[in-house]
C-alpha cells in the first residue's frame, strides 16, 4: 500500500496566518512543504509549477488526477467511470459511501485528465482550487506528479524499486518524493551529479534547485547535500528533520545571488571528494584543475602539488587550495537579515495556530563565544550550509523542526 488514507489530506490555510498551509498530523508534509506559498493564484501556481518540473520535455502531457464517478461491486472492486467531473470539488455520494463502508480497504477513485500545454495545465489547476483544498486534495495532487512524471520514469530514477515513495506505516515522505517534487527527478540521493559506487551508477542531483534542501540528517554526518539543494534560486530551504519537513525562508535575495568562481571552485573540488574528507589525493589535482579551466600544464600542476603539499602526504587539502587560486573572495552576505520559520503541524505552534516565527540571522565567518546562541534543531540543520550561524527568534521560544 503506498498511500495513507486519511481525510486530513487536503491544502488548508492557516486562519492564523492566512499564507501558511495547515498539517493536521503525521504524513503529508513531504507534500506540503514543497507547496507552501500564498492564497489561491500563488498555490495554483506552485502546483503548476512542481507538474512543469516533473514533465519530461515539450512532447511530454500533463496530467492531472480528478475526482471521477465511481460505484462498487459485490467483491470491494472500484470501478473508474469513463465521464470524469474535473470541475467538482468533492468526491460523489456513491464514492464517499464506498470509502466510509469500505474503511478497512478504502476505496479512491478518480479519472486522468490529459493537458497538452503550459496554459491548459495553469487553467485547468486554477479552475479545480476547491478540488486542492478540499478532502484528498493532497493525494489527487501527488498522484497528478506521478501521472505527469510517468511510473516507468519513476522507476527508472528510484534505486530501490522496492521502497515506496510513502511510507506504509508512517505516512512519512521518501527522499525520492521530496527530490521529485522539489527538482522533478525521483532520484534517492541529495548530492550534486552522480557518483559510482562498487561499479553501481548512484544518481543524484544535477541543477540548481528553485527551493533548497536542508537536513539534520547531515549534522549527524549520515548524508551530505551538493549545492544545487543548499543554493538555490530562491531564499526558500525546505528543512529535514528524522521525521518532518517544515520551511525556512527570508527576503534576502544577496543568500541566492549567482555562484562566485570561489563557491564553484568549492563544489567542483567536493565532487572529487565524495566522502566530505576535506582532501583528495594529489593525483586527482589535475583534473580538478582542468574542471576549473585553470592552467593544467603537467609542469604547473607539479609546481602546485609541492607548493600544497609541502611535507609529501600525497594530499590536496581544500583550505589551502581555495587560498591558493581564489583568495580574499567577499561572499557578499551580509551580516545579519531577517528570516521565517514555517512548521505546518498544529501542535509544533505556540498555541497550536500554525504562523510563521519571525526572527533575526547572524552569519558570522568565525564562532564568536560572545554571540552564540541557544543550541537547536533548526539551528544545527542550517549549521550545514551556514557554520557560525545564530539566530533570534522573536518568540520565547525556538521554533520546532519537528
Amino acid at each position: 500500500k503506498i498511500i495513507k488514507f486519511r481525510d486530513v489530506l487536503r491544502f488548508v490555510f492557516s486562519e492564523t496566518e492566512r499564507s501558511a498551509l495547515e498539517q493536521f498530523e503525521g504524513g503529508p508534509c513531504a507534500v506540503i512543504a514543497p507547496v507552501q506559498e500564498e492564497q489561491r493564484t500563488a498555490l495554483c501556481s506552485t502546483l503548476s509549477e512542481i507538474l512543469e518540473s516533473a514533465c519530461l520535455g515539450k512532447t511530454q502531457n500533463f496530467c492531472l488526477a480528478t475526482w471521477a464517478r465511481a460505484k462498487a461491486t459485490d467483491d470491494n472492486t472500484d470501478i473508474t467511470d469513463s465521464h470524469p467531473e474535473p470541475e467538482s470539488s468533492q468526491p460523489t455520494d456513491t464514492q464517499q459511501q464506498s470509502s466510509e463502508r469500505l474503511s478497512s480497504k478504502p476505496v479512491f477513485v478518480f479519472s486522468k485528465r490529459t493537458l497538452k500545454t503550459v496554459a491548459e495545465l495553469k487553467e485547468a489547476i486554477l479552475s479545480l482550487h476547491d478540488t486542492w483544498r478540499n478532502k484528498f486534495g493532497v493525494l489527487l495532487f501527488l498522484y497528478s506528479v506521478i501521472l505527469t512524471k510517468g511510473i516507468e520514469n519513476i522507476k527508472n530514477e528510484i534505486e530501490d524499486t522496492s521502497e515506496p515513495l510513502i511510507d506504509p506505516v508512517y505516512g512519512h515522505g521518501s527522499q525520492s518524493l521530496i527530490n521529485l517534487l522539489v527538482t522533478g527527478r525521483a532520484v534517492s540521493n541529495v548530492w550534486d551529479g552522480d557518483r559510482e559506487c562498487s561499479g553501481m551508477k548512484l544518481h543524484g542531483i544535477h541543477e540548481q534547485a528553485s527551493v533548497g534542501f536542508l537536513t539534520l540528517m547531515e549534522s549527524l554526518r549520515y548524508c551530505k547535500v551538493g549545492s544545487f539543494l543548499k543554493s538555490p534560486k530562491f531564499p526558500i530551504w525546505i528543512l529535514g528533520s528524522e521525521t518532518h519537513l517544515s520551511v525556512f525562508f527570508t527576503k534576502e535575495m544577496s543568500l541566492v545571488a549567482p555562484e562566485s568562481p570561489s563557491e564553484q571552485a568549492r563544489r567542483v573540488f567536493q565532487t572529487f571528494d565524495p566522502e566530505d574528507n576535506g582532501f583528495i589525493p594529489d593525483t586527482l589535482l589535475e583534473d580538478v584543475m582542468k574542471a576549473l579551466d585553470l592552467v593544467s600544464e603537467p609542469e604547473y600542476v607539479n609546481l602546485m602539488k609541492n607548493k600544497l603539499d609541502p611535507e609529501g602526504l600525497g594530499i590536496i587539502l581544500l583550505g589551502p587550495f581555495l587560498l591558493e587560486f581564489f583568495p580574499d573572495q567577499d561572499s557578499g552576505i551580509p551580516d545579519s537579515f531577517p528570516v521565517y520559520h514555517y512548521n505546518g503541524l498544529k501542535q509544533s505552534n505556540h498555541n497550536e495556530k500554525v504562523s510563521y516565527v519571525e526572527g533575526t540571522a547572524l552569519v558570522l565567518g568565525f564562532e564568536d563565544p560572545m554571540v552564540r546562541t541557544d543550541d537547536t534543531p533548526v539551528k544545527r540543520c542550517l549549521q550545514t550550509k551556514w557554520p557560525y550561524i545564530e539566530l533570534l527568534w522573536t518568540t520565547e521560544r525556538s521554533p520546532s523542526l519537528n
